[in-house]
């Protein structure tokens, strides 16, 4: 129930900011949802025996996103230089036997936690790109939860123990189905709009490029799982946090997007490349 009445309430708030928000209301919610993500993956670092600079990865996070707000052309030097302050910084500030570790681990945060969430905001500035965004989040919302009902009823094949000792082939089977689904429902509820003239999330055609790209990024999304799952399971930690009643911490909600969003914006920038071309 308390996943439930979680997801009643954020997932309303999170698409009535996507379809009606403006760009720095939405690159400012993506940051706190990165900032937070990273709060929890600095305490699981932490479990190896890190001792990261936290208030300067969260810094480095705000810094990308600055940069996301003001000409996406900074997002790389912007994290050129955070990843080499990081570096400097761990190196005289870590034990000789944890520089290399802690550096790791800070500069890997700073790119799982910062730079893939840094893509929602720039795919929602293409064209049609707040419909887009809304497709990701369904896409991913769905086959997380269709994964979940799935796996836990029909659940006979482990997908990988090693990783995830719970998730399993029907459940990821579950997963695709419940992706496919919601994207052919989305592209519905947008033909069925544009007929009344009302033009909200502007998909358009052909339907089976849409279904593709659900598939892709369903794959994504359940690997972006799996790869928090060890990040977890290799720490000994159960989940990242219990900021999110019944879902655990933001980092255990947003892990499959935390690759399915790079995902997306890849495929829309290798779509364009090949226009331009």
């Amino acid at each position: 129930m308390k996943r439930v009445i979680t997801a009643a309430v954020l997932i309303p708030l999170v698409l009535l900011i996507i379809l009606k928000g403006s760009f720095p209301l939405l690159v400012g919610v993506t940051a706190l949802v990165a900032m937070l993500a990273a709060w929890e993956y600095v305490s699981i670092a932490d479990c190896h025996g890190s001792r990261l600079p936290r208030t300067l990865v969260l810094m480095a996070i705000v810094l990308i996103f600055a940069a996301t707000f003001r000409s996406p052309s900074l997002i790389l030097p912007a994290v050129g230089f955070c990843s080499l302050v990081l570096l400097i910084v761990c190196g005289f500030r870590s034990p000789l036997e944890r520089v290399l570790p802690d550096s790791a681990f800070s500069i890997f945060g700073l790119l799982y936690c910062g730079l893939t969430l840094a893509t929602v905001p720039l795919v929602w500035l293409q064209p049609h790109g707040p419909a887009h965004v809304v497709f990701l989040c369904c896409v991913v919302w769905t086959g997380d939860t269709a994964a979940l009902y799935t796996g836990r009823s029909l659940g006979r094949h482990h997908l990988s123990p090693r990783l995830s000792p719970n998730k399993t082939w029907e459940g990821s089977a579950g997963s695709l189905a419940g992706s496919l689904l919601i994207a052919l429902l989305l592209l519905t509820l947008d033909h069925t709009l544009e007929r009344r003239s009302i033009y909200l999330l502007h998909f358009g055609r052909p339907l089976a490029r849409w279904l593709v790209l659900a598939a892709v990024l369903n794959l994504f999304a359940q690997v972006g799982d799996l790869v928090e799952s060890a990040i977890k399971r290799g720490a000994g930690v159960k989940d990242s946090g219990v900021l999110l009643p019944g879902h655990g911490g933001i980092l255990d909600r947003i892990d499959a997007l935390l690759l399915a969003a790079p995902a997306l914006w890849y495929a829309q920038w290798i779509q364009q490349y090949f226009r331009a071309g």
